[in-house]
């Protein structure tokens, strides 16, 4: 059980450094401040002082809201009507959810960026649940993010699940991929779901979540049809010949540029030097692929087995064009 500071908080002492109008001098002074947490929260909503002083006392809040008692500080986030200061009680509830392995703090947190009437203010509290557990912890939370009616609410949303899919799962978690697509496929914003779905690996998807990104395929918006296809080319071996299927499908009836160029890159990914008498195909469909095409056969040609060292290859033959 966490309990307060007490008040010897009040013997933190600051140093306060002021450089003398003329002369070059400098004088310290030594003051007494109350370090509790609503204090540093008062402090904090004042916007006092220099732009290092409130980054300290951000460091300050954070350490401090580690070690208070959970119910306090949901008490003071709650209450808390400056956007700044909801993201950073946010995201110190959150964070000590995370360490404490109690999600209470992190579903208080996923509430108000549900819940709150202020779209600054939920928008805020998405941005405080980033690179925490709320993926596993608040269950369709983001799908429900994504079809929120602010679009700085959506972005936000979006911003958690690509950066968490790729910094707190490193793009192999089954679960924290499929949590992504089905919020891409519930989203009825063609941008929020083309950045995910561009954003985030694949590799672990289920089959259910790889049915879905051929959803997408059938998408108005090119962006998010050219985003879905390049996904489609880092599905599980399982779902390949699915995917393959559908990435064909939708090249003989979709002329836009920028996914069938998507397209002949998920097929090279799907199945590497394989792919190449079916690009050959491709390229007398779509003369206009003649070159991106050339480039694709001439790096696979070199018997890499690491996709990024093929992607680093053909990039240096099309720069060569």
């Amino acid at each position: 059980m966490k309990s307060a500071p007490g008040i010897a908080s009040l013997a933190l002492a600051m140093l306060a450094l002021s450089a003398a109008a003329s002369g070059g001098g400098s004088a310290v002074s030594v003051r007494r401040v109350d370090c509790s947490l609503p204090a540093l929260v008062a402090r904090a909503r004042s916007g006092s002082g220099s732009a290092a002083y409130r980054h300290y006392l951000a460091a300050q809040l954070r350490e401090l809201a580690a070690t208070w008692p959970e119910q306090e500080l949901i008490d003071l986030f709650d209450a808390e009507s400056d956007p700044e200061l909801v993201e950073l009680l946010g995201a110190a509830l959150a964070g000590a959810s995370d360490r404490e392995l109690d999600a209470s703090g992190l579903h208080a947190v996923a509430n108000r960026a549900e819940e709150d009437p202020d779209p600054a203010l939920r928008a805020a509290a998405v941005r405080a649940l980033r690179r925490t557990t709320a993926l596993e912890n608040t269950q369709d939370l983001y799908t429900c993010l994504v079809q929120d009616p602010s679009p700085e609410v959506r972005q936000e949303a979006a911003t958690n699940l690509v950066e968490d899919n790729r910094l707190i799962y490193s793009g192999h978690d089954g679960p924290a991929a499929d949590a992504a697509v089905a919020a891409a496929v519930a989203t009825d914003d063609p941008e929020i779901a083309a950045q995910i779905v561009a954003g985030i690996s694949t590799e672990a998807v289920s089959a259910p979540s790889a049915s879905g990104l051929v959803g997408l395929l059938g998408s108005g918006e090119p962006r998010l049809r050219a985003a879905a296809a390049g996904a489609l080319g880092g599905v599980p071996a399982s779902e390949r010949d699915a995917a393959r299927a559908a990435l064909l499908e939708l090249f003989d009836r979709d002329t836009d540029l920028e996914v069938r160029e998507a397209i002949v890159e998920a097929v090279v990914r799907l199945d590497f030097a394989g792919a190449r008498p079916l690009l050959a195909r491709l390229r007398v469909a779509d003369p206009r692929l003649a070159g991106e095409i050339d480039a694709w056969t001439a790096a696979l040609a070199l018997g890499l087995q690491e996709w990024s060292l093929i992607v680093r290859e053909k990039q240096r033959l099309t720069a060569k064009q």
